[in-house]
C-alpha cells in the first residue's frame, strides 16, 4: 500500500525556535504566510501535531477560507481534513479544541497497553487507535493509508518532525524562518537531537525559496516523490506580497 505523501510544515525563529517559553503563542508568521498555511491544509487529507502541541497550543486545525472549505466540499470531502495526533500518556484535554472544533473525523495514536486508558478519557471525542507496544510513524502512516489518506500535512511540534525526519518519512519540508529570536533555552525547538538522514554527505535538496513579506520560505525535497508542481507556487505567494 503506498503511503501518504508527507509535508512537514514549520516557522521558526532565526535561532530555530519554534515559539517561546511563555504560556502565550508567539506568532512567527504573518498574514499571507499563515493564508499559504491554510492553501496547503485544504490540500490535504489529514493533519498531524504531537501531543504537546494539543496541550500548548489548543490548535483548530480547520481550514478557515470560505472558498477553500467550498471547494472541498464540492469535490466530495469534509470541509477540513481529518486531525491525527498520537500520545504515550493519554494526558489530552477532551476539551481542547483539537477535538471540540469542526466536524471532522480525530484520530489518536497510542500504544496498545494504554488503548483502554486512552479510550476512557478522550473515546469519546476521537478514535482512539492502538498501534503495538511503541508507536511509530510508519506504523502511523501505514494505518491513515489504509484509511485512505493520500496526502498528510505535519505541522509539529519538534519532536513529531523529529520523529518523521529520523525515520525518513518525510518527502518535503517547508520551512518559514521569521526575522525574530528567540534566545530561551526552555523554548521548544524545531528539531531534537537525532540521527538525520540528511547530513555532509547527503545533503537535502533545495527546490524552492521565496520572500513573504517579512517571512522567508524555504522547500526542501526530502525524497523522490518530491512534488513540484503545486497549485499556487511560492513565485506566485512572493509576488503577492
Amino acid at each position: 500500500m503506498k503511503r501518504p505523501y508527507v509535508i512537514l510544515s514549520c516557522a521558526m525563529s532565526l535561532d530555530g525556535y519554534l515559539d517561546s517559553a511563555a504560556p502565550r503563542k508567539l506568532a512567527m508568521s504573518n498574514a499571507a504566510d499563515f493564508d499559504r498555511v491554510d492553501q496547503l491544509r485544504a490540500e490535504s487529507d489529514a493533519i498531524m501535531v504531537g501531543a504537546s502541541t494539543v496541550r500548548r497550543d489548543c490548535p483548530r486545525l480547520m481550514v478557515r477560507g470560505d472558498e477553500r472549505r467550498l471547494l472541498r466540499l464540492a469535490a466530495g470531502k469534509p470541509v477540513s481534513p481529518i486531525k491525527v495526533t498520537v500520545t504515550a500518556s493519554g494526558d489530552l484535554p477532551p476539551d481542547s479544541a483539537f477535538f471540540t472544533e469542526g466536524d471532522v473525523e480525530k484520530i489518536v495514536y497510542c500504544p496498545t497497553p494504554s488503548l483502554d486508558r486512552v479510550r476512557n478519557r478522550i473515546g469519546r471525542v476521537a478514535t482512539v487507535v492502538g498501534l503495538g507496544a511503541k508507536v511509530t510513524m510508519a506504523d502511523v502512516v501505514e494505518d491513515l493509508a489504509a484509511r485512505g489518506v493520500q496526502r498528510l500535512m505535519v505541522e509539529g511540534g519538534g519532536k513529531l518532525h523529529t520523529q518523521f525526519l529520523v525515520d525518513d518519512l518525510a518527502d518535503e519540508l517547508q520551512l518559514a524562518i521569521a526575522p525574530l529570536f528567540v534566545g530561551e533555552s526552555r523554548a521548544p525547538r524545531f528539531v531534537e537531537p537525532g540521527p538525520f538522514p540528511w547530513t555532509a554527505s547527503r545533503r537535502a535538496t533545495l527546490a524552492d525559496t521565496c520572500r513573504i513579506g517579512d517571512v522567508v520560505l524555504m522547500r526542501y525535497a526530502l525524497s523522490d516523490r518530491f512534488q513540484a508542481d503545486e497549485r499556487t507556487s511560492v513565485g506566485e505567494l512572493s509576488a503577492r506580497s
